[in-house]
């Protein structure tokens, strides 16, 4: 599979740039495929996930002076292989999993880290997508869906159970982990014409001796020096983010319509986090024809199901309409008695664009806008009531205390929480793994404004510590 460099966010824009590492010359040194030995206590459970992961080493290393070169690279940027480290702490249980299931080596589960630096929107110029950058064709041809609606190639199972039959089909053809690496990268057919040409020159067609374009021949290499780091991370200075031996999070399945935001809503999760672990969806719903799989932290399963249980609220701002290839897109606002200008917004349309090209357009029920803000509201029943519980429910902007409480009689008390920011001060409560540079970039600040805001005099940050967030 030919994967392209991808496109990262700025923060990660150091690791993707242009450096292609030392060239080869014909004085240089050689690449050396060598084991080495390391001693494991097998006799007590991993520690956490990176244990694990060293545990499982089983590809033969490799020693070259492209391996240096990127070892150091990637030592020399901590926080990006931090900021990595964290986003591959979501999914790096269920990785490990399924490579233990199919006896597969634990390295494959830092080839997201130089394939998309464990980011799973990651674009790349040749329109690869996901965790493990799979470009159009491929996809399809390991079953991940794309369309309108959703594409697969984002979602981090379906993507994650693909890339590995993707592998395993790769090391049974090639029977050499270097060589199906580079297959991953380059495509099979590529390598193969590469052996075949090594071969006419006399050389031993293995993955050492091989004519290849520089990112295939920098990919093992990266994959060495992040190896290496994972093993040793103390001998590089770096600090790896806590990530247990634990699930992370499991998927349920709906059979109805539901916004996104909704969604992350009855999960009690702020929308980022949600998308985080479902970043497959195109549109602001999920269809219930599609049978969406929601993948939830353990700790949002029954808070989701709880609150879906208990809301009498609508599970989706949008109605799904099927206009004519070529109908045109003001004649559609006009029957929905919508501005252009919505129409468009709402189905992420240029401005140039005037007639319908897609199979099918979304409209906001009842005027309700795209961006709609789904509030959580709570209420008790009074104290003196033995059964009291907390009941929650999801409301719409417009809606009022009162329109709330009826739908959840009898009521009482009714307590507005938003999950958007209010216009007043906001607050964030530290959870494992954030850090002042990941908080800046989601609060849309600076992490010199965090510090001031907060007094604090390092990085350094607690877990359940509650943070001033500017406005």
């Amino acid at each position: 599979m030919k994967i392209l460099r991808y496109l990262l966010p700025l923060a990660l824009l150091i690791l993707a740039g242009c450096a292609t590492g030392p060239q080869d010359t014909k004085s240089s040194q050689p690449y050396v495929a060598a084991d080495t030995s390391r001693t494991v206590d097998l006799t007590h459970p991993p520690r956490d996930m990176w244990d694990r992961i060293r545990r499982g080493f089983s590809i033969p290393n490799l020693r070259s002076e492209r391996v240096d070169y990127w070892t150091d690279y990637y030592a020399g940027h901590p926080q990006s292989v931090l900021i990595m480290s964290q986003r591959a702490g979501k999914y790096l249980y269920y990785i490990v999993d399924e490579l233990s299931r199919r006896g597969l080596p634990t390295e494959l589960a830092l080839l997201p880290f130089v394939e998309s630096a464990y980011n799973p929107n990651a674009l790349s110029r040749s329109q690869a997508s996901g965790l493990w950058q799979f470009i159009p064709s491929t996809g399809l041809h390991y079953k991940l869906q794309q369309d309108w609606w959703r594409d697969q190639r984002r979602d981090p199972v379906a993507s994650t159970q693909a890339a590995l039959d993707y592998l395993s089909y790769l090391y049974e053809f090639q029977g050499d982990w270097y060589l199906a690496l580079a297959s991953y990268n380059w495509g099979e057919g590529s390598v193969k014409r590469a052996m075949d040409k090594a071969e006419d020159n006399g050389l031993e067609p293995i993955y050492t001796q091989l004519t290849m374009p520089d990112e295939t021949r920098n990919y093992v290499p990266k994959l060495q020096a992040i190896k290496n780091i994972i093993a040793q991370p103390e001998k590089y200075g770096i600090t790896l983010p806590n990530v247990s031996n634990v699930p992370y999070f499991t998927t349920v399945h709906k059979s109805r319509d539901m916004d996104i935001a909704v969604a992350a809503a009855l999960a009690e999760m702020p929308l980022e986090d949600f998308q985080a672990l479902n970043p497959a969806y195109n549109r602001p719903m999920m269809l219930a024809e599609h049978k969406p799989a929601l993948h939830l932290p353990l700790d949002k399963v029954d808070i989701f199901n709880d609150n879906l249980k208990a809301y009498t609220g609508r599970l989706s701002s949008w109605q799904v309409v099927h206009p004519k290839r070529g109908q045109s897109l003001a004649g559609i606002a006009k029957t929905y008695g919508i501005t252009l200008n919505q129409l468009r917004q709402a189905n992420n349309l240029g401005s140039k664009q005037t007639q319908a090209s897609a199979a099918a357009l979304l409209i906001p029920a009842d005027n309700i806008p795209a961006d709609s803000g789904f509030r959580l509201a709570s209420y008790s029943p009074p104290a003196a009531d033995d059964n009291s519980r907390t009941i929650r429910h999801v409301t719409v902007p417009g809606q009022t205390a009162a329109a709330s409480t009826k739908a959840d009689q009898p009521a009482s008390r009714v307590r507005i929480v938003e999950t958007r920011s209010s216009p007043r001060a906001r607050t964030h409560t530290v959870r494992q793994g954030d850090t002042l540079y990941a908080l800046a970039r989601r609060y849309n600040t600076s992490v010199d404004s965090l510090r001031k805001l907060n007094n604090l005099k390092s990085s350094a940050l607690s877990t359940g510590k509650r943070l001033q967030v500017p406005n």
